[in-house]
């Protein structure tokens, strides 16, 4: 497994000050992506234990509120186990702070039994569509990505989104 980048302070990507890592290796390759660097599996740099201690290491500062997980594509089968090694540390770690996430996988449909989901708080899902790119939405690319949280959906056996997002 790869990773492309690690962002010390990211303000972008989720609420407040965050670290943020983007996973290497994508097949959706979504027309008008952000990020299209990370497509190829073998670009980037080796995902391993020091880089998960790096990130948990940026992420003691008391200005970061939390992680955000992004690609490529991080629920990928070649990168969700290292994915969810980062997640389950990180949480461990910060069972405060927050982890953000951004799939082109669905929830219900791809990711709803995976031991990852335990771990992260919200989950942005869906493929970017520039036919459905919206400007105006806070954390995702198109309308019809969701902005899910996920420990209320995995308790109400229901996917929960959360409109207002601050």
């Amino acid at each position: 497994m790869r990773y492309n980048k690690i962002r010390k302070m990211d303000i972008s990507n989720g609420p407040g000050v965050r670290v943020s890592i983007f996973m290497q290796g994508c097949t959706f390759n979504c027309k008008a992506c952000f990020n299209p660097e990370t497509h190829d599996f073998n670009g980037g740099k080796e995902f391993n234990d020091e880089v998960i201690n790096e990130v948990l290491e940026l992420c003691k500062d008391d200005s970061i509120v939390g992680l955000s997980i992004l690609g490529g594509e991080p629920m990928h089968p070649n990168n969700i186990e290292g994915t969810t090694k980062l997640a389950k540390k990180f949480k461990e770690e910060y069972p405060n702070k927050t982890i953000w996430t951004w799939t082109g996988f669905l929830f219900d449909r791809d990711l709803k039994d995976k031991e990852v989901l335990k771990y992260i708080d919200v989950l942005v899902d869906g493929q970017f569509v520039e036919e459905l790119k919206d400007p105006r939405l806070k954390y995702s690319g198109s309308s019809n990505q969701r902005v899910i949280d996920v420990q209320k959906s995995l308790k109400e056996n229901k996917i929960v989104e959360i409109k207002n997002i601050n």
